[in-house]
């Protein structure tokens, strides 16, 4: 064999070790990755996150739009009057919208997508938002039903992978409406509105 057929075979596999590893730059560890579906699962993150449908058993969750919030076409009619007695909270039969005292919430989009989902948050800004309960860390509030009491005790740890794996998943576009406060919830419902976005 030829020095130079030699040498061209050793740059071609030294790119292809540079294409295969190229990808993985940025990826993070399967074990983290592994982790964070772990926790989304136990914490009970589709049951909002992900749209429910109906199955041949009953409500069940549509996991061909796994974590990609309320769905966009899915425009909701005017919350209903709840009063302060014993009901104070509502929910949509995709369990993605919820109305109560603090006005009309709307599970948000947790896949990759980067126009709207978490596709350009950092995982600085995720762990942070985890941790204050504010939109990417310093926004607005995060709305009930999210129980960030309970997201905010995990470890840092646990909340990278979390995030490890929320950017492992398919991309969904999906535009989730924004909240609606509870001064407005009613007057935008009726005009057929959901909310800014």
């Amino acid at each position: 064999m030829s020095l130079w057929k030699i040498a061209g075979a050793a740059a071609a596999t030294v790119l292809a070790g540079i294409a295969a590893a190229g990808p993985q730059q940025g990826r993070a560890p399967a074990g983290a990755v592994k982790r964070g579906e772990y926790l989304v699962t136990v914490s009970g993150c589709n049951d909002c996150h992900t749209p429910w449908k109906m199955g041949a058993g009953g409500p069940e969750p549509d996991f061909t739009r796994r974590l990609s919030g309320h769905p966009e076409p899915l425009e909701m009619p005017p919350a209903p009057e709840l009063g302060g007695g014993p009901w104070t909270i509502a929910a949509a039969g995709t369990m993605t919208a919820w109305a109560g005292p603090w006005g009309v919430s709307f599970a948000a989009n947790l896949t990759p997508d980067p126009e709207t989902g978490l596709g350009r948050w950092t995982e600085r800004q995720f762990v942070a938002a985890m941790r204050t309960g504010r939109h990417e860390g310093s926004g607005r509030r995060i709305l009930p039903p999210m129980p960030v009491p309970n997201v905010a005790a995990m470890s840092d740890a646990d909340l990278k992978a979390v995030f490890a794996y929320l950017r492992s998943i398919p991309a969904i576009r999906n535009r989730v409406p924004e909240p609606l406060p509870p001064a407005s919830a009613h007057a935008a419902g009726a005009s057929g509105s959901t909310g800014t976005r």
